[in-house]
């Protein structure tokens, strides 16, 4: 009972990071959509898609960029996978966090710096680099979050929290209203309920990070770009913060 209990302490701790990572993901999504020709470099369903239909109608430079961005994701992935295993300890997840996290943080850094630097040119190649630096940066955060095992939690594939989330309110429901008498399944309900808060909100933060990159795309674009690379660089502070916490309290 009381690693149970630990291990959802340990995801309440963490749903403000999650969220901040959404942020980031969400943001990139809309940027790279908007300003990288129509291209996702978060969402990999959404950019097999648009590979897809590429290849489809013979739309070479397209699915290039699509292609692009999947390789540079599974590169990330790849990368985010060694970094957390570098700390991987079963309950030093802050510590097994810092890697990744630094390393998504440095790549938004440079993909800022690209996007927003004059003296760069805006041609074909800054535009693959620009694909390659966020899809890696993507890849790496969805290694990161997979870490820490949230149950239908993911911070770059919507599609599979909202399921998570609507399958879990009619769990949910069943639990609380159509077999109330049954105390030992109610028992899941007040941890059900808290994972539904968090899918909830990540879907929530998901759109509102595109709304926002829409409208401030031509208004402050500077302040797009850089919004990601700030997002992640919170959290890095925070997973530093907590295993120094963690750290100290051992000893």
């Amino acid at each position: 009972m009381e690693k149970s209990a630990s291990k959802s302490t340990g995801r309440r701790e963490w749903a403000a990071e999650v969220l901040l990572l959404t942020w980031a993901a969400g943001t990139v999504d809309a940027i790279s959509y908007m300003g990288l020709r129509h291209v996702f470099t978060a969402n990999m369903t959404g950019n097999a898609v648009l590979l897809g239909i590429s290849i489809g109608q013979g739309q070479g430079l397209a699915a290039t960029r699509s292609l692009l961005a999947l390789v540079a994701f599974i590169v990330g992935v790849a990368l985010g996978a060694l970094l957390v295993q570098l700390r991987s300890t079963e309950g030093e997840v802050a510590r097994a966090l810092i890697w990744p996290v630094a390393a998504e943080a440095i790549v938004l850094g440079a993909f800022a710096l690209v996007w927003h630097l004059p003296v760069l040119p805006h041609n074909d190649v800054t535009l693959y680099a620009l694909i390659a630096l966020s899809a890696i940066a993507m890849g790496i955060q969805s290694a990161a979050v997979r870490r820490l095992a949230l149950p239908g939690i993911a911070t770059t594939v919507i599609t599979g929290t909202i399921t998570s989330l609507v399958a879990g309110l009619i769990r949910w429901l069943h639990l609380t209203i159509i077999s109330p008498a049954d105390d030992a399944e109610n028992a899941v309900a007040p941890r059900s309920g808290q994972q539904m808060g968090l899918q909830g909100g990540v879907f929530l933060v998901y759109g509102a990070a595109a709304a926002a990159s829409g409208f401030f795309q031509e208004r402050i674009p500077l302040a797009v770009g850089v919004s990601p690379f700030v997002a992640t660089l919170l959290v890095l502070v925070a997973a530093v913060y907590s295993a120094r916490k963690a750290h100290f309290s051992a000893e």
